[in-house]
């Protein structure tokens, strides 16, 4: 804003008693924007300052006035204020007074004193009256600039005090101490922690209020907050009285404006009622604890003597069948047995070969019970390889027609693509085989049976909610009917040993045992899904075989004679050993029978010639498996065929079997020893 336009201090009050002076100096003023005042004497300018008053004009002549008036007025003026004042003087020449003692005659309150010399021109006036102006604005300027301030002391002031209390109602020990651990806030609650007022604690150090014990317990973190960490610590500060109380103590690192910590906020809050709330609660948590355990043992023991009865009824059930089936595939043989022990003592020997098949065809089915009991436990001995689960199903396809009759369509759906499945070929045939004649029976008024192939990947959320399912890739065979279906109360029945809906003498209640068995023995998995009226679907989930080259079925050769070869024969059964003898002899083998391991050795261990050691799995004392590693020391090139009947460590031959090595379940027919017998002769011959 210009000086002549100006709010305030833009007049100029003209004091010059001498002829027309005064309208002179004014005219020249007036003609150049200024607005001037003429006054008839300095008194009259002691009454005329105020806010509009920009400067005051005088003349050598008008000191002669009273000056009192203006050295009152001045002296009432605020500090900032500095009223211009332009004195015009003549020249010391002619007789009058010089300026310092002109500049006398002013009341000392008026210190911005310009002395222009006459004759002066007009642009000198009017540059010296503007520049006067000018100076007189800035003080105005100045005077809000300080007005500003002092209003921003009293806000700040407020603040502060608004600021002191709010801390003092909090239910908080605020403080705040500088890098010296010197305080410099402080509020009320001081009081109530260490019995002092805020003011006595302002401006102390901290270890002249706290005692050293105290101090030493909270410098760690005090030195991590000078350090800028923000800090937390709990600490016991017991009443003055020495009743308990709980502190929870936070330091907050402060920085200035140069990013450097210059001292820390200490809050502390009394946290006892909380400390208590969890002691209690851990405390009822204890109790509770104790009591879900003393609980947890009642329930155990519980679940434990009914595990017991279960498995009592289980076992009870499971011998009662075997012992049933048993029985009757026994009679078969014994009886046949019997019969022709009395045919042959009295010479009649016609229909002696009926006797036999039907003692064979008893022990069969003896040894089939077997098996399955064995797939159910999980315990045979399985040949596990990479197949072609699309070309075995195939393969199957005359046997399940016949299987399961005319009434019954049968539909193959073979998944193309389809990657090699890890498992025992022939076990899986039996199981496609068993869950067909299943689904037969399931539909004695005919119906249709779809066997499927098919890729699926069971993942983790899958694998997650079935505990005994592992996430991966698996070859599913399904086989489904479109029969009566399985009533829920059934369904949870199906795999328990020689439970069945059939008639009696209809089935063994094994079938499915079997199948759940062996899926689980070769590391998949079996689901059933039914619904009464509307068919059963069995899936078997078989792991796949990743970068699996099948191995195609071969034909054995005929079995040879033997040329004298010897075999060291280790069997502890002695009707086995016989049996295994008599074959060996018949085929032209030389037999060496011991009926332990450790005769074994030392036959092994002599220069004796050995071609062949044929040992049974589950030896007494040291196992068959264990013989064949001390023989394989005395003679690295042997092969070795393992006979067993069950062996728990040679349920997956692939991990059981070493170079060179091979294996055959009992009960064995004699045709299939004597074609392995050979063919690991043919191996070992040079």
């Amino acid at each position: 804003m210009s000086h002549r336009t100006a709010a305030e201090g833009y007049r100029v009050l003209i004091a010059a008693p001498y002829g027309r002076d005064a309208e002179s100096l004014a005219e020249v003023l007036a003609s150049h924007g200024y607005e001037a005042h003429v006054l008839p004497g300095i008194d009259a300018i002691g009454r005329s300052l105020d806010a509009r008053l920009g400067a005051i004009l005088l003349t050598e002549e008008a000191l002669t006035g009273d000056l009192a008036p203006l050295g009152q007025a001045l002296a009432g003026e605020p500090p900032w204020s500095d009223i211009p004042f332009l004195l015009l003087a003549g020249r010391p020449s002619s007789g009058n007074r010089n300026a310092q003692a002109l500049r006398r005659y002013l009341p000392e309150a008026a210190t911005n004193v310009v002395i222009l010399e006459r004759p002066l021109g007009a642009e000198s006036l009017v540059s010296t009256v503007a520049a006067a102006l000018r100076s007189r604005q800035k003080q105005f300027e100045m005077r809000d600039r300080l007005l500003e301030l002092d209003n921003s002391r009293q806000a700040l002031a407020s603040s502060v005090a608004e600021l002191q209390l709010v801390a003092d109602s909090l239910p908080v020990l605020i403080g705040f101490l500088d890098r010296d651990l010197r305080y410099r806030f402080a509020n009320r609650t001081y009081r109530e922690w260490f019995d002092r007022a805020p003011d006595e604690v302002i401006g102390r150090r901290l270890e002249e209020i706290m005692p050293r014990e105290a101090l030493d317990a909270r410098m760690p973190a005090i030195r991590r907050a000078l350090a800028g960490e923000t800090t937390r610590i709990e600490l016991d500060w017991p009443h003055p009285d020495g009743s308990r109380r709980d502190a929870e103590i936070r330091y907050l690192p402060r920085r200035d404006a140069a990013g450097e910590v210059d001292g820390f906020y200490t809050f502390v809050l009394d946290v006892t009622d909380r400390k208590l709330v969890e002691e209690e609660l851990e405390r009822r948590v204890v109790e509770r604890t104790e009591a879900l355990n003393e609980e947890m043992v009642n329930r155990a023991a519980a679940e434990a003597a009914l595990r017991q009865s279960l498995k009592m009824e289980a076992v009870g059930q499971l011998t009662g069948g075997i012992a049933h089936d048993f029985n009757n595939m026994l009679t078969g043989v014994i009886g046949s047995l019997a019969v022709l022990k009395r045919r042959i003592a009295s010479g009649r020997m016609e229909d002696v070969d009926r006797f036999m098949d039907a003692a064979n065809t008893s022990a069969q089915r003896a040894a089939s019970l077997t098996a399955r009991l064995l797939a159910f436990s999980r315990r045979q001995s399985l040949d596990a390889k990479a197949l072609d689960v699309n070309q075995l199903v195939g393969s199957l396809d005359d046997l399940l027609r016949r299987s399961i009759g005319e009434q019954v369509d049968l539909r193959v759906v073979a998944s193309e693509g389809l990657p090699a499945a890890v498992a025992d070929a022939n076990q899986l045939e039996n199981a496609i085989l068993n869950l067909a004649i299943n689904a037969r029976d399931a539909m004695p008024e005919g119906g249709q049976l779809t066997i499927e192939t098919s890729l699926v990947e069971l993942d983790e959320a899958y694998a997650a909610a079935k505990p005994d399912v592992k996430p991966g890739r698996y070859v599913m065979v399904a086989v489904s009917d479109t029969g009566v279906g399985i009533a829920p109360d059934v369904l949870e029945k199906v795999y328990e040993p020689f439970f069945t809906t059939k008639p009696i003498g209809q089935g063994t209640g094994l079938g499915l045992s079997m199948v759940y068995g062996f899926a689980r023995q070769s590391g998949g998995q079996v689901r059933i899904h039914s619904r009464e009226g509307e068919g059963t679907s069995v899936k078997l989930y078989l792991p796949v075989a990743d970068d699996a080259v099948f191995e195609p079925a071969a034909d054995l050769p005929a079995a040879p004679s033997g040329r004298g070869q010897s075999v060291l024969l280790v069997e502890d059964d002695q009707s086995v050993r016989l049996l295994v003898r008599e074959v060996l002899a018949e085929l032209g083998y030389s037999c060496v029978e011991v009926p332990e391991a450790q005769a074994a050795i030392r036959v092994l261990s002599a220069d004796r010639p050995i071609d062949l050691l044929i040992s049974d799995v589950g030896l007494p004392g040291m196992n068959g498996r264990q013989l064949a590693e001390i023989a394989r020391q005395h003679r690295p090139d042997l092969p070795i065929l393992f006979i067993t009947g069950y062996a728990e460590n040679a349920a997956i031959r692939a991990g059981f079997l070493g170079t060179n090595m091979g294996m055959i379940t009992k009960p064995f027919a004699l045709d299939l020893l004597a074609h392995k017998i050979g063919e690991m002769l043919m191996w070992s011959a040079p």
